[in-house]
């Protein structure tokens, strides 16, 4: 018996020592396992900075601070698919937590919900693919990083997996060729795998290394969330630094961010290139801002205007329906084009910027029937971007 009971023992101290050792993995795991339920999303969303591992961007040292006259209201109404939607109901139903308009360069609206305040850090999912993306555009204009330029040259690591051949421009218009399959709904899906990964804190850089190819890279543009974490990793080793250190240096700074911002990381210390930047309402709007005057802001040319062109132009594509939904440089161009783009996160977060009408909006949100909804409530925003857009004189 005493035998017995020294063998449980044992067992039971092996299982405490398992338990305190990988006690990060299992807290951040039981985290995301309820991220996104109704009564915690809108918390979770504001609060991820300090639930998840995450570096660290200061504000600028000049800042950029726009002038105000808070009297834009919405049309009550707007119109999607054929149908009249209550423009304040619309709102309410996507869990909007801030909501900014910029026109003429000046801030007409500027409004917080749900406890969201102007200097608090909110997740951006899919919308860090912009900035991603104007850091490509910097390292090329550099000559630090090239279109044609293959994974596996700056990665070797990558040679043998499903992301050798796949050159930068692949990866910018989503074409890497990778099989992933992008459906939140589907609880066995690539993406919702990587969510689990993330969890645990595992490497995004071993997860990435174990997709495989489907078809010839550059053949067809599907959206593929690890493409971007690719370029991530792909622009810090071009130019040398993190993409904190990058987004520090040639945005945040030179831009004139008001408020700090940081990237959520793995347990490696690597940032989520994909999804994973914190910021506010007003310095997401300002990326907007710097699109719209063709990489140029606060006195400063950041990207050049070539590459703005470019990526915000639709390219062949056959995501979304039909091709009504195009895809620039991490930008998305929406059907009914007049000039207008946007970036996209997933549970309602955009930057939507409309240059021949000079207007930016910005909305952050913490709607959580994202998975069951996405794609119609994505396609209703764009309808109501769009309306306010064509509203104004």
């Amino acid at each position: 018996m005493r035998k017995v009971f020294t063998f449980l023992a044992l067992m039971l101290l092996g299982l405490a020592i398992i338990t305190v050792y990988n006690w990060g993995k299992i807290n951040r795991l039981m985290i995301v396992n309820s991220f996104f339920e109704a009564e915690k999303i809108v918390d979770n969303f504001q609060d991820v900075d300090e639930i998840f591992p995450h570096t660290h961007i200061t504000a600028s040292s000049r800042p950029l601070i726009l002038a105000e006259k808070l009297d834009f209201s919405f049309p009550e109404t707007f119109f999607h698919n054929n149908e009249t939607y209550n423009t304040q109901d619309f709102l309410n139903d996507t869990r909007t937590e801030g909501l900014l308009v910029i026109l003429r360069d000046t801030i007409v609206m500027e409004n917080y919900y749900l406890g969201l305040e102007k200097d608090e850090q909110h997740i951006s999912w899919s919308m860090a693919k912009s900035f991603i993306g104007t850091l490509v555009g910097v390292a090329v204009e550099q000559g630090k990083l090239k279109l044609e330029d293959k994974v596996e040259s700056l990665l070797p690591e990558f040679e043998g997996t499903g992301y050798e051949g796949v050159t930068v421009l692949d990866l910018l218009g989503m074409r890497s060729g990778v099989r992933f399959n992008e459906d939140y709904g589907d609880f066995n899906s690539d993406i919702n795998r990587f969510g689990r990964a993330f969890a645990l804190g595992t490497s995004y850089r071993e997860f990435a290394q174990s997709l495989t190819n489907e078809v010839p890279p550059g053949s067809v543009c599907r959206y593929v969330s690890l493409d971007t974490q690719l370029l991530g990793f792909l622009v810090s080793k071009a130019m040398g630094q993190s993409i904190t250190d990058l987004l520090q240096n040639y945005i945040w700074e030179p831009a004139g961010m008001e408020y700090g911002a940081g990237w959520i990381t793995d347990n490696e210390g690597e940032e989520l290139s994909l999804g994973g930047l914190t910021a506010t309402l007003r310095d997401y709007a300002k990326l907007g801002l710097l699109y719209k005057h063709q990489g140029y802001i606060n006195n400063r040319q950041i990207v050049d205007s070539t590459w703005i062109k470019s990526a915000t132009s639709r390219h062949p594509s056959d995501i979304g329906n039909n091709n009504l939904i195009g895809y620039g440089y991490q930008w998305w161009i929406p059907p009914h084009n007049d000039g207008d783009f946007l970036a996209v996160g997933i549970y309602d977060q955009f930057v939507y910027v409309h240059p021949e009408k000079d207007i930016i909006i910005c909305k952050l949100s913490a709607d959580h029937r994202f998975k069951t909804d996405g794609p119609a409530i994505k396609a209703q925003h764009i309808s109501f971007f769009q309306h306010v857009a064509k509203s104004i004189g």
